[in-house]
């Protein structure tokens, strides 16, 4: 058999990843010849890694996509929108354990071929590619009547009847419609802010992205110099920015300026309230949300099908010490897909186009399929499986050794002998047959009997500080995700809206942040081995933290888009690290505490965690940004991974167990193995 199936070598196995210092541990083989320790299959597991490219290239393009394409094309507030991405997480809650204990039990024809995993990741990926292109298709002309009621009003910037009353409002409203605060920093007060106009026909275009090189001014298509006057047949009243008694072409660059400033976040959120008034909230704009909401649902029930047994593919071929390691390695592979996701967005927004959101999801599309096509190329998951029950049971990492391990603790902390399993079986008596209808009854008993404080009390001690434990983990991946979601399901649309960036440059400081930060997913994995999961974890929390503060503090819209631009993406990258570091140890840490037999199940609970996360707290964020500043999600974020940090601070368990010596196993125990393998296909 190939030595390297399954996404480890048998000659190479790290050791423990938690183990400080020190040289690891070296089993013995056949005559007392060392063996090299067990060291991860990198080549294999970025083939496994696969499928979860397939998961992120979809998830990427639809959190940076959707929440754009609910403000064009409905105008929703932050509250509704959030509530609508939430909605398909609260779907994804149910679905993601149960797909996952599905995967754990399957059986059947499909599964003696490919093995339990593979069978939904293809048929999920497929049904989510035929269905997803209708989901941008639903909205085309929705988007058509948003496009035109915003170009209506963007077009009557230079309007003086207009602006006045719309900055007078503006200036009454404050919060997202004019922050006070920050104008009054910048030494503007309410005669001056209800004076700024934007012209349109005059230019300031820089070389590169509208933000570096040399600025080239120009006025109704005619190159101009800022000294210049204006012409004196101007249509709207020009304010003497200057305060030199005369009017400047310069005192247009001045308004412009200030205009991006100060009103352009205002006037963007009046849109979209124009819009949510004028096209969605009638009977055709509900139709529209309510065709997309379906569409949507059936996409969502696709790609909930296959993310759980996906996920669950890696804990499966890899022996628990590697974990970290090897989802460092799936995460990098996810990575990838996100970029994919990253260069299909990043170069549609940037054209104007009514059919953007169509051309974006066709592409995710046929970038799943191919990613579908090179999975089925490279990974055997039966093989793979196989193998790696072979590597456990030869290095005592198999189930039953950690439950006799867990014996020897309970009996040690009791003060008791620990006895071998084979001694406990040769000195117990024989035992009578009993018969199927008393076993039966046995069985029905005891399960009316096992009230949750019975079932409490039934747990040795190790069992029950393992539970405690286990929830402490999925109460801070809770709090993670309410913090964190929060901000990447706003993303976009804080960057457009708030800062007031082009589509493209906002998506441009989110791959930046993606692509400079996946370098550290492989040091993750050594770094979780020199100080343990929980430590890492609380490492990337504390970035995360330390990231949203500063762009509280300091990210402010500016007339020159490269200071926030840049501000937000070096901010915004700290917490990139941060999340690498904190996803690369959780999934870990809950399939540490699950038995071969349970890994999707427990992939499962990892998800409950996050997707109820995701459920509630974009809604939630929407009420802060609505009821505050939209700059208020980041305290928002902060607070709940504070408290992440607290829960983590209090896990025991999750981080590996030390590998033992390993011994050789004969060809009649290989074959035993693969045969309870294939006994449990079936």
């Amino acid at each position: 058999m190939d030595d390297n199936i399954n996404g480890v070598s048998q000659d190479a196995l790290s050791v423990e990843e938690n183990t400080a210092a020190g040289e690891p541990e070296v089993a013995e083989g056949d005559g007392g010849e060392p063996k090299k320790p067990l060291r991860l299959d990198y080549a294999q597991t970025f083939k496994v890694g696969f499928a979860f490219a397939i998961i992120m290239i979809f998830w990427t393009a639809y959190d940076f996509v959707v929440p754009l394409l609910l403000e064009h094309a409905y105008g929703l507030s932050n509250t509704v929108r959030g509530l609508i991405m939430g909605l398909d997480n609260l779907l994804s809650l149910f679905m993601l354990p149960l797909f996952g204990k599905i995967s754990d039990n399957a059986k059947g024809k499909l599964v003696r071929k490919w093995g339990r995993r593979t069978p939904f990741i293809v048929i999920g990926t497929i049904a989510s590619v035929i269905l997803m292109v209708f989901v941008p298709v639903s909205t085309l002309g929705q988007q058509e009547k948003a496009m035109d009621i915003e170009n209506g009003y963007l077009a009557r910037l230079d309007d003086d009847a207009f602006m006045e009353e719309r900055l007078t409002d503006f200036w009454e409203k404050g919060g997202n419609y004019a922050d006070r605060d920050y104008m009054a920093m910048n030494n503007i007060d309410k005669e001056q802010f209800l004076a700024i106009r934007y012209d349109a026909d005059f230019t300031a275009t820089k070389a590169f992205l509208g933000m570096l090189g040399a600025t080239t001014y120009k006025y109704d298509g005619a190159e101009v110099a800022l000294d210049d006057a204006v012409p004196e047949d101007l249509a709207y009243t020009l304010y003497d920015w200057n305060g030199d008694g005369s009017l400047t072409y310069d005192d247009i660059r001045i308004g412009n300026e200030n205009y991006d400033k100060f009103a352009a976040t205002g006037m963007n959120t009046w849109i979209s309230d124009q819009i949510y008034n004028q096209a969605t909230n009638t009977a055709e704009g509900h139709k529209s949300i309510a065709i997309y909401m379906v569409i949507l649902l059936l996409v969502l029930i696709a790609m909930a099908t296959f993310r759980s047994p996906a996920v669950a593919l890696m804990p499966d071929v890899t022996p628990k010490p590697l974990r970290s390691q090897g989802n460092a390695v799936i995460n990098l592979c996810g990575g990838v897909g996100g970029a994919i996701a990253f260069l299909i967005y990043t170069v549609v927004l940037f054209g104007e186009r009514l059919e953007n959101y169509v051309i974006i999801f066709a592409s995710v599309a046929a970038g799943m399929l191919l990613l579908l096509a090179g999975f089925l190329a490279f990974v055997r998951e039966k093989k793979m499986v196989d193998r790696c029950h072979e590597i456990c049971k030869e290095y005592g990492i198999t189930d039953e050794d950690e439950a006799a391990a867990e014996r020897a603790e309970d009996a040690a902390a009791a003060g008791e002998n620990v006895v071998a399993d084979e001694d406990v079986a040769s000195e117990q008596p024989e035992q009578a047959e009993v018969s199927p209808e008393v076993l039966e009854m046995a069985k029905a008993k005891t399960r009316k009997l096992r009230s949750p404080k019975e079932w409490w009390e039934a747990k040795s001690g190790s069992e029950r500080a393992k539970f405690i434990s286990f929830l402490l983990i999925l109460g801070s991946i809770f709090m993670w995700f309410m913090g964190y979601n929060a901000v990447s399901s706003n993303l976009s649309v804080y960057t457009t809206k708030a800062l007031n960036l082009d589509a493209g440059v906002a998506s441009i400081i989110s791959g930046i942040s993606m692509g400079i930060s996946a370098i550290a997913f492989i040091p993750v994995g050594y770094m979780a081995a020199k100080l343990g999961r929980r430590k890492t974890i609380m490492i990337g929390l504390a970035m995360a933290i330390v990231s949203f503060l500063l762009i509280f503090a300091f990210v402010k819209p500016d007339s020159n888009a490269l200071v926030p631009a840049a501000l937000f993406a070096l901010f915004y990258l700290i917490s990139g690290f941060g999340l690498i570091i904190i996803n690369v140890n959780t999934l870990p840490m809950v399939v540490e505490l699950s038995t071969d037999a349970t890994v999707g199940q427990y992939t499962g609970y990892y998800y409950v965690a996050t997707m109820s996360a995701q459920a509630v707290t974009p809604m939630f964020a929407g009420m802060v940004m609505d009821a505050f500043e939209d700059k208020g999600l980041f305290i928002y974020s902060a607070i709940f991974i504070a408290l992440s940090i607290i829960l983590m601070a209090f896990v025991k368990h999750g981080d590996s167990r030390p590998v033992g010596k390993g011994k050789k196993l004969t060809k009649e125990e290989k074959r035993q193995i693969r045969l309870e393998a294939l006994d449990n296909s079936d």
